[in-house]
């Protein structure tokens, strides 16, 4: 078995991993991943007991139960690039052995759920509506430095790549599926199933001037506009995208579930933002005490 360098598998003195801070007794084998460290107290509230807690930069870690069930809650930051440490430093704790340095023959699958906020493009997609993501685009590169090609949905990449008549400035963007048996379980009659845009950035790559003008100025209509095999995207945030791909290349399972804030089509934006997140995440924690 290959022995993973310390340049590769970087670990702290006290034996944690180098970005998440944590060691592999800290998580649990369920984790919600939020975008906001803020955040991370605010799903936490609602557990029974709170058995570790760990900060380092914008990654706050909180683990403990929640109706019996064990559950970690991970702030991630912004962005499919701080998804990348995640997800891999998520990994290497549970299929890693941090003595040995070597890969484990057993492997242990996470469940992985986003909670986070997001703005629906789509005008029946009302605010204050919780979307459960099935799909997922991403318009960053991430997924691409990875062989990838298996987990991509390569027939709804050439289609939407066709749709959008992107610049060659831009990178290929890249369709990706959530795990089907882990959504089931937080689908409902009040909820979306969602098709969700993950970009690169908050202003021009969905659509938003300020100074700067667009490169591509109907990319937010194109992006309304795309019907494939039935699937219209719904709504667009920063992360989806890849915490579905990288979880499937390493063996988990990955659903994301959207606090609907805002509604690009409409221009309607919520009333009370707090109260949207938090009936989302307490519509995530029961779903999960009772899967």
């Amino acid at each position: 078995m290959n022995h993973l360098a310390a340049s590769e598998l970087i670990l702290n003195q006290d034996g944690s991993i180098y970005h998440l801070n944590l060691r592999p007794e800290q998580i649990a084998p369920t984790v919600i991943v939020v975008g906001d460290q803020d955040r991370v107290g605010k799903v936490t509230k609602y557990f029974d007991t709170i058995e570790h807690t760990v900060q380092k930069r914008e990654f706050h870690t909180q683990t403990g139960t929640y109706k019996g069930k064990q559950i970690s809650v991970i702030s991630t930051g912004i962005g499919t690039d701080n998804i990348d440490i995640v997800l891999n430093e998520l990994d290497a704790l549970v299929n890693i052995d941090f003595e040995s340095r070597q890969i484990r023959e057993e492997k242990t699958q996470l469940d992985i759920i986003r909670i986070g906020t997001s703005g629906s493009v789509q005008a029946d997609i009302p605010v204050d509506s919780i979307v459960v993501s099935k799909l997922a685009v991403g318009f960053d590169t991430v997924l691409h430095f990875y062989q990838s090609d298996d987990v991509q949905l390569t027939d709804f990449n050439e289609a939407l790549a066709d749709h959008l008549e992107m610049s060659p400035q831009h990178s290929k963007p890249y369709v990706v599926a959530c795990d089907t048996d882990l959504a089931e379980i937080f689908d409902g009659p009040n909820t979306y199933d969602g098709f969700t845009g993950s970009n690169a950035g908050f202003y021009a790559p969905q659509g938003r001037v300020l100074r700067l003008p667009l490169r591509e100025t109907q990319m937010r209509e194109k992006i309304a506009s795309f019907n494939f095999k039935g699937k219209k995207i719904t709504n667009l945030e920063m992360e989806t995208s890849a915490i579905f791909g990288l979880s499937k290349l390493l063996g988990h399972r990955a659903v994301s579930l959207n606090a609907i804030i805002a509604n690009r089509a409409t221009g309607d934006f919520t009333k009370d933002g707090a109260k949207a997140i938090d009936t989302t995440i307490r519509y995530t924690l029961e779903r999960l005490a009772g899967s």
